[in-house]
């Protein structure tokens, strides 16, 4: 029989000829004599590292850094497996450790700063990116796990110059293309961050989401070129159960509630896989208050917190206690002020990593995690993932879905989520009595009296508006408009102004169908109180589909400028008509893009029709459904205590319906 040492040669000359199956299989062969082998548990869990087999690995690796804790290829290799296993605080301990043993190793300090991005601590990976470049200037992971620091750091720019300066070291590396992209994206450049993505896109056709992706810069760029075949691509891979979207992007341009669901279920199981033990409760049920936590990356000026403070203002602190989980900023606004004055306590958690993110929710013991954002924004779904909350809540910030069977339940209304469309919907359906989408009756609004020749609008023409972004006006909607704008002479259409580039294809496309560009005026960004009072200046807001406007809608409502919508074939697509008919405006809910049309060309024609719907809307706003918060807040608060009695009675979530009281 051979010695240890015989066949630890012989592995490692199967390892030297790249024979690494032959290697793996003599190193397990010699460990079956002796567990004790520090280099052959070493090398063994090296092969097993590089083969994907990470929990193997780790068990070697910690079997051989424990018989000597001062080798530094089984520190690195240990750091690799348990970094690839979600361990980062012990992988980070394991890079630490190699690194006190050879602190010049570029690629344990590259590493090293991965995990550092993992844990949030952008500042610390960028020193060791740095140090490692300083070493190695041609060291592209180096410069490319920079760039992501640096985008964790908010500094766009900087991160896009790491992404470039990995892709001119290898033009073909995939990561970086997309890096790019998104760093573009950030910059407001769709044009180039499209072109960054369909680089990755020929680099590699499979690439996870990408086609979605590209898609979606192009809706925000108003560059309709190529996509209804892109269209068609994606609902086929979506169809196929393959990664073809995202589902924040593909929810402007999907016209079923099914093609969402299959896009949330399939996004989720393979970016936020659930952890299916979850968190031990942090605290018995002993009567007290139920304890809601909101997570948002949004408590600051920012939509869903137009529409939120309110309800946070309004909630029965005699029953309820409220935490808001800030995975964003305070920007100082008085929306932030009131935020910070209705909660019990805000946590930030930007900072924290995903596990302390989830142990920080748990130690708080919430009964009820309602996650606001979703797929939209700064979400944190990998902390759901982990179960911090027995009861975990999809709310406001995404209209649809996430196909999580970690979020228990979903908040609607009969309108937006009919009962013949629960089926689509991953989470057991909440109805509300009224509209699903809370609203402020505190919101402030300019008193600044606006004349029309302020934005560049015609005194005396029709002016219809959207506010709307970008990426929700599709070239449906867009022939529409242009129809519409061909049968009221002197009209002008209103939109806003979210990137140049957009905005001068818009243009374009108009000319194309035979309007003037001059007839789209375009509107900056101004503060919310001021952009409000301008909604004064338009006559009829048109509202776009497949994907409605939501807060937009709101936003004019409250200004007291009629909208016209038509009811689609999604939750985003049946908001308006949800907000419309809690208002008590159903006239202004078209059954059909016919009808759609015919009724906006009947209000710009027909002053007195139009003014009347002004009339009721001015009556209505401060009586009806829609703005009354309290009300509002009454229902919201008997939905959660229906979810937190199921959850006690050890009865597993179902569909819940809230009577109107």
């Amino acid at each position: 029989m051979a010695t240890t040492d015989v066949v630890f040669s012989e592995a490692m000359a199967f390892l030297q000829a790249g024979r690494t199956h032959e290697a793996e299989k003599a190193l397990r062969r010699l460990l079956r004599r002796t567990s004790d082998h520090p280099l052959a548990l070493s090398v063994l869990g090296a092969i097993l590292v590089g083969t994907g087999k990470h929990d193997e690995a780790e068990r070697f690796l910690r079997s051989a850094v424990r018989l000597n804790p001062n080798a530094h290829a089984a520190l690195y290799n240990h750091g690799l497996a348990l970094k690839a296993l979600g361990r980062a605080d012990e992988a980070l301990a394991q890079f630490t450790q190699a690194l006190t043993l050879n602190p010049n190793d570029a690629e344990t300090l590259s590493n090293r700063g991965t995990v550092y991005n993992d844990l949030k601590n952008f500042e610390a990976a960028l020193a060791d990116f740095d140090k490692a470049i300083a070493l190695q200037p041609n060291y592209v992971p180096a410069h490319h796990n920079k760039g992501n620091a640096l985008f964790g750091l908010g500094r766009y720019g900087d991160a896009l110059a790491s992404y470039q300066r990995a892709l001119t070291l290898m033009p073909n590396f995939v990561e970086s293309h997309t890096g790019a992209g998104l760093c573009l994206h950030k910059l407001k450049r769709h044009d180039q961050s499209a072109e960054a993505y369909d680089a990755a896109r020929k680099l590699k056709p499979d690439y996870p989401f990408l086609k979605g992706i590209v898609l979606h810069q192009k809706m925000l760029a108003c560059d309709w070129s190529g996509t209804a075949d892109l269209i068609a691509d994606i609902e086929s891979d979506i169809a196929a159960g393959k990664l073809s979207a995202e589902p924040f992007g593909w929810q402007g341009v999907a016209t079923t509630d099914r093609s969402l669901q299959q896009c949330a279920e399939i996004y989720s199981a393979a970016t936020f896989p659930a952890n299916h033990r979850g968190l031990p409760p942090a605290r018995p049920d002993n009567g007290e208050k139920i304890r809601i936590g909101y997570l948002s990356g949004d408590f600051r000026a920012q939509a869903t917190s137009f529409l939120l403070v309110g309800v946070l203002e309004q909630h029965d602190a005699t029953r309820f206690e409220i935490h808001a989980f800030d995975n964003g900023w305070d920007d100082g606004s008085e929306t932030r002020k009131r935020i910070d004055a209705a909660v019990h306590r805000v946590v930030n958690i930007r900072g924290l990593s995903d596990a302390q993110a989830a142990r920080a929710i748990r130690d708080s013991g919430i009964d009820i995690l309602v996650n606001l954002n979703g797929y939209f924004g700064d979400d944190r779904n990998h902390v759901f993932a982990q179960r911090p909350a027995p009861v975990q809540v999809n709310y406001l910030g995404f209209p649809g879905t996430l196909g999580a069977p970690y979020m228990d339940y979903i908040v609607a209304d009969p309108i937006v989520i009919p009962d013949a469309q629960r089926t689509f919907f991953t989470e057991k359906v909440v109805h509300l009595p009224h509209s699903y989408q809370a609203n402020d009756n505190r919101r402030a609004m300019s008193d600044r009296v606006f004349s029309r020749s302020d934005f560049g609008l015609p005194q005396d023409g029709f002016v219809f508006c959207c506010f709307n972004n970008n990426y929700k006006i599709t070239p449906q909607t867009f022939d529409g408009w242009m129809r519409i704008l061909a049968r009221v002479p002197g009209s002008v259409l209103w939109l806003i102004e979210d990137n140049a580039l957009a905005s001068n294809n818009l243009r374009k496309e108009a000319a194309a169908r035979s309007i003037d560009p001059a007839r789209l005026v375009f509107a900056a960004r101004m503060e919310p109180d001021e952009h409000l009072a301008r909604h004064r200046c338009a006559d009829l807001f048109l509202d776009t589909l497949p994907y409605n406007a939501h807060t937009t809608a709101s936003d004019a409502l409250w200004a007291g400028l009629p909208l016209l919508t038509c009811a689609g074939g999604t939750f985003a697509g049946r908001v308006a008509a949800s907000l419309l008919t809690n208002i008590g405006l159903p006239d202004l809910i078209a059954s059909s893009q016919e009808d759609y049309e015919r009724l906006a060309v009947a209000f710009a024609t027909q002053p007195d029709r139009l003014n009347a719907l002004r009339q009721k809307l001015d009556a209505n706003r401060l009586t009806a459904p829609l703005f009354d918060t309290e009300r509002f807040t009454r229902h919201l608060e008997q939905a959660y205590a229906a979810m937190h009695a199921r959850r006690k009675a050890g009865q597993r979530p179902d569909h819940i319906v809230v009577a109107a009281t």
